[in-house]
């Protein structure tokens, strides 16, 4: 069920996730979550959520312009 809206309907699906961090850009392709057919609004679970944050904690030493990963390789 949507939060946001209240819909019933949540599929499945993947994200993109954009961090502008100190004027460098990492993205990380993929990320699984559920999305709501009705809003478009994105849910993230809490254990991607926690790997996405490693993912990008990861991309901040490294301090490229810019940062590009796929989840499903890095998680």
């Amino acid at each position: 069920m949507c939060v946001f809206c209240k819909a019933n309907e949540v599929i499945s699906s993947t994200t993109t996730h954009v961090v502008d961090y100190k004027g460098c850009l990492i993205i990380v392709k993929n990320v699984p979550c559920e999305e709501c057919v009705q809003c478009g609004e994105i849910f993230i679970s809490d254990d991607v959520a926690i790997r996405l944050e490693k993912i990008v904690d990861s991309a901040k030493k490294a301090m490229q312009e810019i940062s590009v990963f796929d989840y499903n390789k890095v998680a």
